[in-house]
């Protein structure tokens, strides 16, 4: 932990900074307090404000707002009750967006647990690794990952089990239609051997009827271990409490609520999932406080699927990635879809490529906002403002109540236009690494900014422009050469769908750019790019070898991940050594 992270609410920068003239009517430059003390104290009160509303649908089924508040009340009546979880005990829940989500999440919070957020798709070994280090007493699992618990829970602090199939939270018979085709047609649901688990419907039955006690909770309680690096050689959590999402969502739907406005419901698009702190943050509690209808997307992978939801659903607002944003563009039946009610697109995870924000734009008629955040933050710390056009290639202006600024390798500040490191501080910011004091440090400084390892200018009217990571810059013959630059270019060619860049050693210059390419068709030649890129970078900036292949390795929300594609190259260099 970190003795530094700020936890208040008041205004950290001055009312001079110039992002504040961007904000819009209406929005202030600090947040008030939030009223809530903690995350489920805020559930209850939504529920009391939105009632009957519809909160929250998926795979045909609906939850009401009072419908959520009760079933998470029995759930987290049976953690403490049945299952004896007490305030600070670790629970892991492991499932892509489905209406048993934020019914575990609410009530596991609700009962005072720490969550820990699992990626569906770890493999085992990176399940354990995680599980070994946030050491859970429980976990919710959706059936068809259950057999990889089963495989590594004897190696891990698991008491118990419950275990969710698709359909859980659906009507009748639609429930029993979906679980059985899920499990006996399509087959998804591996064999598993996990005698004592206790189903999910069970749960809440167990739960019903008996008293709950609530514990005592405040906003500096610790809500999460929200994992950030363990798929990249360490388990490595983000400890997040209840006051830092809470700030957190009041800071980005500040100029939201202006945007959508208030004479109607709005209707949501959470594309992302939710185990995601992006999608978290933004769709499982700020659009949830705010009274809006979040429609879970289970499968984004399946266009047509998505593409049927979204033309019955008529969203105002829609929240992807930029590669989910390109799949849709390229998917029958996305462009006749009627956008006339879209009022906000918001592009997380990743930056927005603008070839992707330009053919968005000329098909539905609206911009990608985009935005920029961190797990590390809650996660979100700037986005452009949404009463305006969005400048494209920026991250736009930082959050009420939060302050930015660029420095260079010893957190000291560098002079507006200057490219530095990316500092923040904020009520957003985390509390540090869990039990992990060394690397707390190496990212938060003592008067409390959180190094964000994202290199970053500043313009002079107050908008901000990642130019890239820092550990992933490419050092060329002395030169800095910034992967995503290269990869900006190589998106610009029409027959270009993804493109990734990474180091490679050169006798000469020490490393030289080489860059994949996913391409839309074979006609696209190596000499072609070439030719294209020519008159768009500088000769150092330009990729020495070009491969194309047929995908790009990414992570869960779509961001490509150029850890694998070095690794990639690493090992054919040492299947195939330079003679």
């Amino acid at each position: 932990m970190s003795p530094h992270a700020p936890t208040a609410l008041d205004p950290v920068g001055g009312e001079d900074r110039p992002w504040y003239q961007y904000y819009g009517p209406g929005v202030p430059h600090a947040i008030a307090p939030v009223p809530d003390r903690s995350l489920g104290e805020m559930v209850a009160n939504a529920a009391r404000i939105h009632g009957d509303k519809v909160a929250f649908s998926n795979l045909g089924g609906t939850l009401t707002f009072r419908e959520v508040d009760a079933l998470a009340t029995r759930f987290a009546t049976f953690l403490q009750q049945d299952l004896g979880l007490a305030k600070g005990d670790r629970i892991v829940i492991q499932m892509p967006n489905l209406l048993q989500y934020p019914v575990a999440l609410y009530g596991a919070l609700r009962a005072g647990l720490i969550v820990v957020n699992a990626n569906p798709l770890y493999t085992a070994r990176e399940m354990e690794g995680v599980f070994r280090d946030a050491k859970p007493r429980a976990i919710v699992v959706m059936a068809n990952f259950a057999d990889k618990v089963a495989g590594i829970r004897g190696a891990t602090s698991i008491e118990h089990v419950i275990v969710t199939q698709a359909g859980d939270l659906l009507p009748q018979p639609k429930r029993s239609i979906v679980n059985f085709v899920a499990a006996k047609i399509k087959k998804m649901v591996p064999d598993y051997d996990l005698p004592d688990a206790i189903s999910y419907r069970a749960a809440l039955a167990r739960g019903k009827g008996k008293p709950f006690v609530a514990p005592e909770l405040t906003q500096d309680d610790v809500a999460f271990l929200q994992y950030t690096g363990g798929t990249t050689g360490g388990a490595k959590a983000a400890v997040l409490t209840h006051g830092n999402l809470l700030a957190n969502q009041e800071q980005f739907m500040a100029q939201i609520r202006n945007t959508l406005g208030e004479e109607r419901q709005s209707v949501i698009i959470a594309a992302l999932p939710l185990y995601h702190v992006f999608s978290l943050t933004v769709n499982c509690i700020g659009f949830f406080r705010f009274g809006s209808h979040n429609v879970l997307i289970t499968n984004p992978r399946d266009l047509p699927g998505f593409v049927k939801t979204l033309d019955a659903s008529k969203p105002d607002g829609l929240i992807l990635v930029s590669t989910l944003a390109g799949a849709l563009l390229d998917a029958t039946g996305f462009a006749s879809i009627d956008f006339d009610r879209l009022k906000l697109t918001v592009g997380g995870g990743m930056a927005v490529r603008s070839s992707v924000s330009d053919r968005w734009k000329k098909v539905t008629g609206h911009d990608i906002t985009e935005g920029y955040g961190l797990t590390e933050a809650s996660p979100v710390v700037s986005v452009n403002p949404t009463h305006m056009p969005p400048r494209i290639g920026t991250i736009g202006v930082p959050l009420p109540s939060t302050d930015v600024r660029i420095v260079d390798d010893e957190a000291n500040p560098l002079p507006l236009g200057e490219r530095g490191e990316l500092a923040v501080r904020g009520p957003q910011v985390m509390q540090g690494y869990w039990n992990n004091p060394d690397e707390t440090a190496r990212v938060i400084t003592e008067d409390g900014w959180l190094l964000t390892g994202d290199i970053a200018i500043e313009d002079e009217d107050g908008f901000f422009r990642i130019v890239d990571r820092k550990k992933e810059i490419i050092v060329c013959g002395g030169f800095n050469v910034y992967p995503g630059e290269i990869e900006d270019a190589a998106m610009l060619h029409p027959l270009v769908v993804e493109a990734g860049a990474i180091p490679i050693p050169n006798e000469h210059s020490g490393e030289v750019p080489k860059l994949f390419v996913v391409r839309r068709d074979e006609s696209l030649s190596e000499h072609d790019l070439r030719v294209f890129l020519k008159e768009r970078l500088t000769g150092y900036k330009r990729p020495r070898e070009i491969e194309f292949i047929d995908t790009l390795p990414k992570n869960n929300v779509g961001k490509v991940l150029r850890r694998e594609l070095r690794e990639l190259e690493a090992s054919r260099a040492t299947e195939s050594p330079a003679s």
